[in-house]
């Protein structure tokens, strides 16, 4: 009894492990966006979406896990042959998508390397047809044109090609260098230019700041002379009209002459002076006023006398002595 109660015990706990094992290979948990195509007996039967799946053990097989997001793959670069003879690399990024589980897992054995080889050979009839300079300059256009043709490809697939981007085309290096020195004449040539027009329009700034200035000088000039001449003229009337208005007698006049003397030995080259006789007269008039003496009346012009009748070492009363007419 005791060995067929051990018996008994043992085939439980076997049959509970072969129940546990069948319950979890039944059951099936997928992940959010992926997928999980299922065969039975050697044949597609169903792909299974995310969440709790159930399938018949041992019978149905579960294949494995399929990638549902966008992703992402970035192949080696590729040698291509521009429609001007110029060997250039490029490197290239591709992001597709898988829609159809069944047809990504059915249709092709290895989606992601079709898809590199299937680049390579679109770039290379894409690129053919550009010379280099637009090949480097119509990156737009190039993935444009290989994304079009990538999807229409990879649709059997069940593959979606979103977007094709061109990381890098490296020319030759000679070519590379020869670019190098165009734009740094382009540069030296746009600096020359800019210097150029910045000297051109410092002169012509200069220019009419001078024009300008000179304007104004003149401008300042012509006034200051204008109001220097009104206001001479408004002197001189005003010391006619005092003139007039006082009547001043011949001794006044001598005394401002006296004054004025000094004025006139000022200017450059003023070496010799000729004094009126009416000066001679007033200033004679003062000398006798000082010395006390009453001044003689005047003789009319006829009655002086000759300068040959004069004592010698005289002079006539309207010259003064040349020690006194000239001034150095």
């Amino acid at each position: 009894m005791a060995e067929f109660a051990i018996a008994s015990l043992i085939a439980l706990i076997v049959a509970l492990l072969m129940v546990g094992a069948v319950v979890l290979r039944s059951v099936w948990i997928v992940p959010q966006a992926r997928a999980r195509n299922v065969e039975r007996l050697g044949r597609y039967r169903k792909t299974l979406q995310p969440g709790m799946n159930f399938i018949i053990p041992f019978v149905d097989k579960v294949k494995p896990l399929i990638d549902l997001r966008e992703q992402v793959v970035a192949f080696q670069d590729q040698s291509v042959i521009t429609e001007d003879n110029l060997v250039v690399h490029i490197d290239t990024v591709l992001f597709f998508q898988v829609t159809d589980p069944r047809a990504a897992d059915y249709e092709i054995v290895d989606y992601i390397k079709a898809i590199e080889q299937l680049t390579a050979t679109q770039l290379r009839n894409v690129i053919g047809t550009l010379d280099l300079e637009a090949s480097l300059s119509s990156r737009d256009r190039i993935n444009t044109a290989l994304r079009g043709v990538l999807d229409d490809a990879s649709g059997k697939w069940g593959i979606r090609v979103t977007r094709v981007e061109i990381k890098a085309i490296e020319p030759p290096q000679s070519i590379k260098d020869a670019m190098e020195k165009q734009m740094r004449a382009e540069r030296e040539k746009r600096a020359t230019i800019l210097q150029a027009e910045g000297i051109r329009q410092a002169k012509i700034l200069t220019a009419e700041g001078e024009k300008q200035g000179s304007i104004l000088e003149a401008e300042g000039a012509r006034q200051s002379a204008i109001l220097r001449s009104q206001g001479e003229a408004q002197a001189i009337e005003q010391v006619f009209t005092s003139i007039h208005r006082n009547d001043p007698d011949p001794k006044l006049l001598a005394y401002q002459y006296l004054q004025t003397l000094p004025e006139l030995a000022k200017g450059e080259g003023n070496t010799f002076w000729v004094i009126p006789s009416e000066v001679t007269s007033a200033l004679r008039s003062v000398t006798q006023a000082f010395a006390g003496e009453k001044p003689s009346p005047a003789r009319p012009p006829e009655e002086r006398p000759a300068p040959d009748a004069l004592p010698e070492g005289h002079t006539p009363p309207y010259e003064l002595p040349p020690s006194d007419a000239r001034a150095s």
